[in-house]
């Protein structure tokens, strides 16, 4: 069933919190048009709810692992992923959404290492236990509980590690979707080293925080996504002052998380390839 985008809106902010589940019912009942079609809408809703289960299957031309790294914590889980052929490969931080280290994420990661690169995909949740399986409601809860000042002392810890993994050649870029779009920006600001950077619908840095960044970024947008949206002029304002080397690219018609292929109620196919194309060529050129 597809649902329309203001309802799959309205589940979207309760789900992660943005909402009570009060005022989601309140106003689902106002674009429902009436209190019965809204309660008959909630299961369904649920229902359609994207589960951590994702396309994620071991590819005969990737090594893959689980690996631990030192962080500012304490020891950060993360899921390492690299080509089979070759002795050498840029490296590509990889940061999930606000729902942790799913398979999806998982998959992304081994896509990237399929292009060639050293990719890692930390599990956030690591100082919490971990990202619990099978529900995404709990990972949920428990990005809210991070401590954002360490949680991005534990992602440039992972530039840290990836520069000096044997496997790598030194170059290290980042990329994330959503939550970790946002974290993505953060690593830019926090980590001079980072070599290259690629937020997916992240929330971007305040204009003060914007001449710490020394990476050339590429963000990405998705057209129906106000919330984030709104952030985009003084974040470019201050990018252009601060003449630092970027490009935002604007996808009309996607909604925020058009890259995720586990949710078929954001994925957009013609914006996630043309989105990932642009990662690959930039991650290529800025990590050679």
């Amino acid at each position: 069933m597809i649902m329309d985008q203001k309802i799959t809106a309205l589940y979207d902010d309760y789900k992660q919190g943005r909402t009570s589940r009060r005022d989601f019912v309140r106003k689902l009942v106002m674009v429902a048009g009436s209190s019965a079609a809204a309660m008959a809408l909630i299961p369904v809703l649920e229902e359609n709810s994207p589960a951590s289960s994702s396309s994620y299957q071991a590819d005969p031309e990737l090594m893959t692992e689980f690996i631990k790294y030192p962080g500012e914590t304490g020891d950060v889980k993360g899921f390492l992923a690299w080509p089979k052929s070759g002795k050498k490969f840029p490296a590509v931080l990889v940061i999930h959404e606000n729902r942790g280290l799913q398979p999806h994420i998982q998959d992304v990661t081994c896509r990237m290492a399929k292009e060639g690169f050293l990719a890692l995909a930390p599990d956030a949740l690591s100082p919490l236990g971990g990202t619990p399986e099978n529900d995404l409601d709990k990972a949920i809860s428990m990005i809210g509980q991070l401590d954002k000042d360490k949680t991005i002392k534990n992602f440039v810890a992972a530039v840290k590690y990836l520069k000096t993994h044997p496997l790598s050649t030194g170059k290290v870029g980042c990329t994330g979707f959503c939550w970790g779009g946002g974290m993505t920006n953060q690593v830019a600001v926090n980590c001079p080293d980072l070599d290259a950077a690629v937020p997916y619908y992240g929330m971007q840095p305040t204009p003060e925080q914007v001449a710490s960044i020394k990476a050339p970024i590429i963000a990405q947008y998705a057209g129906d996504d106000a919330r984030i949206n709104q952030g985009i002029p003084a974040f470019e304002e201050a990018l252009k002052k601060e003449k630092k080397e970027y490009q935002i690219f604007m996808y009309e018609g996607a909604q925020h998380a058009f890259n995720n292929d586990s949710n078929p109620e954001r994925y957009n196919e013609k914006a996630a390839k043309l989105a990932w194309s642009r990662t690959i060529a930039f991650f290529k050129e800025k990590l050679k």
